[in-house]
């Protein structure tokens, strides 16, 4: 990765030499110092957003460092079958049939859990992926193979921002 892409290393980096500067400031008296650890903390908080922000189109994940991917089936047919389920729910609820309305509901908690499914499925690779792009563009980097080290980068953006993705729906659905 660049020195411009967003990173949470960097940001854990950039946050530690602010408080260090605010320390100063505050110890020195200096506003310039201050000043400065303010404008490092905010650019830090920055870093460390984007290098948690994915797109999300359809099943496709797009991330600021160019990171593509796509959910696991799982997830979006579990979508669907929540909505399919709730739908049920709701013209069972109209019509008065307590069996529609119960089997909407049965088909709405499966789809939690087939989505539940491919979002672990998608977290989990996505970690293994992106330490296996981590350790392989290494690697290349010390065999001096920069084809290599650049299949291996795109194999760790790409694998980043599927776990990313995950953990985005994982949060959405905690805070709902």
């Amino acid at each position: 990765m660049s020195d411009k892409d967003s990173s949470t290393a960097k940001s854990y980096l950039d946050s530690a030499i602010a408080q260090g500067q605010s320390a100063l400031g505050s110890l020195t008296g200096s506003t310039g110092d201050k000043a400065e650890a303010s404008a490092r903390k905010d650019q830090a908080a920055s870093e460390k957003e984007g290098s948690h922000s994915v797109g999300k189109l359809g099943p496709l994940n797009v991330s600021p460092s160019g990171g593509v991917s796509s959910d696991d089936p799982n997830r979006t047919e579990g979508s669907w079958n929540q909505t399919l389920g709730s739908a049920k729910e709701s013209v069972g609820g109209l019509v008065g049939s307590e069996s529609i309305k119960k089997e909407g509901a049965q088909q709405n908690a499966e789809g939690k859990g087939q989505e539940a499914q491919g979002q672990l499925s998608d977290f989990g690779s996505g970690v293994s992926d992106r330490v296996k792009g981590a350790v392989g563009g290494m690697a290349a980097g010390v065999t001096g193979d920069r084809e290599k080290e650049e299949e291996m980068r795109m194999k760790h953006d790409d694998a980043k921002t599927k776990q990313r993705s995950a953990e985005a729906d994982i949060q959405k659905q905690a805070d709902a």
